[in-house]
């Protein structure tokens, strides 16, 4: 089968959870190429919810390797309480889970220093998770990051944090801020180091040799295309690259390994913290689909801005990913809506715009132009075969691929794996259905 990427085409929050969780028994692999546990991946299996935050979702399938890549990074506290928590709630193998070597870590002084830097911007908070992932990706790109592969050298490990901490103390006694003792937090992360140790591999070695073995293997995003530090709505975006040329730097393979991008896409737009967006609902239409929708993050908790579908962002992402097929989350929180309003175009001071402007005070003003769509009024949930859904929403989502350019190949329909409609002429190469059908759509 097809070594394929699946992202999210939005600003995150699209279900990429579910669907990479629902077809990972068609590959051997699931690596995970960027982002830190600021991302939360939601799976439910047989009633029960699973969050995911750093461990890639095909966790739950016994005989997949799932490889965190060196894009990432990782908090060693929040990665060992993820897998503690995990085994809690379903039969998961530890051995599976590798972390590159290069992988870069999150310190406590990151975490702090973030804190900082949100109060400190008052009204232009960026809103993020104040987790220290944007403070690590700062390190790692000034040359002083702390890697995973460090763990394994104590002697390293120590003076790097001396060193780091130091520095750090610098700017929080100059702003008030309490200091850290670099010898409690070297205790700490030598312990880490410990339980962590035969994780570390070299991941990229790992990867190249599944791959010329003949593996599939399924490459997850984290968040979504318009939080792309390069090509998302900066500065309000991510500190890592969510789109699919992140896979190439973040796992160490090259782009002719890449067969597919499968973009994972809402039926309607979200949004997290703050920035420009541009459909957004601020009546209580809004507040319904939020609650229908279940729309507050996996990871924080917050509640999710809602607004109409944005054609215009995600046909922008479709774009830069390379998509030509999508799979289509959550229509039936639209379920028995009288009308379904669609952006097509934006316009800005008076005249259309050619593509997607990633300015934020450009996209702040844009205005949407809609186009109106029937709703349906029969009940998406549970449904399993395209025949049966309802014709209102075929041609909803018709609009959708017209609108994109990318062919909807799969439509959930229900948070559950045997929720979903698989479009067979949709997924034909990419994915094997069989083995999907046979490994169950309903248990693990």
């Amino acid at each position: 089968m097809a070594n394929i990427v699946v992202l999210g085409t939005q600003w995150g929050d699209e279900g990429k959870g579910k669907i990479v969780d629902l077809i990972t028994p068609s590959f051997d692999v699931v690596a995970r190429y960027q982002g830190g546990h600021n991302a939360g991946h939601t799976v439910y299996v047989r009633g029960k919810k699973i969050v995911l935050h750093l461990v890639p979702s095909g966790i739950l399938h016994p005989d997949t390797l799932c490889l965190i890549g060196n894009g990432v990074v990782l908090d060693p506290k929040a990665f060992l309480e993820e897998i503690a928590a995990l085994k809690k709630l379903a039969d998961i193998h530890e051995d599976n889970i590798l972390i590159s070597r290069n992988t870069h870590l999150i310190l406590p002084y990151h975490g702090l220093i973030e804190r900082y830097s949100e109060e400190s911007r008052g009204a232009k908070k960026i809103g993020t998770t104040c987790r220290g992932i944007g403070p690590a990706y700062e390190d790692k790109s000034a040359r002083r990051g702390i890697r995973a592969g460090d763990l394994l050298n104590l002697d390293v490990l120590k003076e790097k944090i001396t060193e780091n901490t130091g520095e750090y103390n610098e700017f929080f006694r100059s702003h008030g801020l309490p200091e850290l003792d670099p010898q409690k937090i070297f205790e700490e992360y030598r312990d880490y180091a410990a339980a962590m140790r035969s994780h570390i591999q070299e991941v990229s070695l790992v990867l190249d040799e599944k791959i010329r073995a003949g593996k599939s293997v399924l490459f997850e995003g984290a968040q979504g295309a318009l939080l792309d530090v390069d090509h998302g709505t900066y500065p309000y975006v991510t500190s890592s690259n969510s789109t699919a040329g992140g896979v190439c730097t973040g796992l160490g393979i090259g782009p002719t390994k890449i067969d597919a991008v499968l973009g994972v896409t809402k039926a309607y737009t979200t949004r997290i913290g703050s920035g420009p967006f541009p459909t957004e609902i601020f009546d209580d239409l809004g507040k319904t689909i939020a609650k229908r929708g279940d729309e507050f993050g996996a990871t924080t908790g917050r509640p999710r801005r809602c607004g109409w579908f944005d054609a215009v962002a995600v046909s922008y992402a479709c774009r830069v990913n390379g998509i030509e097929r999508i799979a289509v989350t959550k229509p039936d929180v639209l379920d028995g809506f009288e009308e379904i309003l669609v952006c097509t175009a934006y316009t800005y001071k008076g005249s259309p715009l050619s593509s997607f402007p990633t300015e934020p005070w450009v996209l702040e003003k844009v205005r949407p132009e809609y186009r109106r769509v029937p709703g349906w009024k029969e009940p998406l949930h549970g449904l399993q075969e395209f025949a049966d859904l309802p014709q209102a929403f075929k041609d909803y989502l018709l609009i959708i691929e017209d609108l994109v350019r990318a062919e909807a190949a799969i439509v959930s329909t229900g948070v559950e794996r045997g929720e979903t409609v698989f479009r067979d002429d949709g997924v034909d190469g990419l994915l094997n259905l069989e083995a999907i059908r046979r490994n169950g759509l309903s248990g693990t």
